[in-house]
């Protein structure tokens, strides 16, 4: 997923500053969807692979920084690269403060708009390989019969084998094959690794 063709998205009420950056982007083989409000961007489809979002702070319909809080409230969020022409400290901060990529105040450098939009391009690409890797331990995860899942919780709670087999009612031979499994099927090399895979489940709620 990671690996697909990247795509910017500009979302900018003026034509002539979307073909300019279309025309621009382009120019260094970038693929681009251009957008002349929020709302057309939101009813657009969303591509599996690495986006971000070019997106002008004024806008008739609403403002870049209302659309960027309502981005991540419904979990759509991209990396934002923002531009406009009547920019000021207090926008910058609140924008960067909301996870912004940055701030570009019109006109600015073609380069700095380019290197913008390749570190936000980083950033989503990142953040795909995190949720790919993050599914496979969840199906790793979901292949644990319950049992070994119990055992699971224990070992990374620091229990020992002995203190396992007394809590489960089973024999420790018995406790050590179901340990084995778990190292096995979560792909876990030894101790540390486990309790660090039980951790990215648990903070994705998906460990019990």
């Amino acid at each position: 997923m990671s690996g697909a063709n990247p795509i910017v998205f500009v979302v900018d009420d003026d034509r002539a500053v979307r073909t300019s950056l279309e025309g621009l982007l382009r120019s260094v083989g970038q693929e681009v969807r251009a957008f002349e409000s929020t709302a057309a961007f939101a009813r657009a489809e969303r591509p599996e692979g690495p986006a971000c979002l070019v997106l002008d702070v004024r806008l008739p319909d609403q403002s870049g920084l209302e659309f960027q809080r309502e981005l991540g409230q419904t979990g759509r969020s991209l990396p934002i690269v923002f531009i406009t022409g009547h920019g000021d400290v207090q926008m910058s901060v609140a924008a960067m403060k909301a996870g912004a990529v940055e701030f570009l105040t019109k006109p600015f450098r073609h380069q700095d708009l380019l290197d913008a939009v390749h570190r936000a391009l980083s950033i989503d690409r990142a953040r795909l390989a995190q949720v790919a890797g993050l599914e496979e331990l969840r199906g790793r995860f979901r292949k644990l019969t319950p049992r070994e899942r119990e055992v699971m919780e224990l070992v990374v709670a620091g229990k020992l084998n002995k203190q396992i087999a007394g809590d489960l009612a089973l024999s420790e031979i018995t406790v050590k094959v179901h340990r084995g499994q778990v190292m096995r099927k979560m792909g876990a090399g030894n101790l540390p690794d486990l309790v660090r895979i039980w951790d990215k489940l648990a903070v994705a709620g998906s460990a019990p």
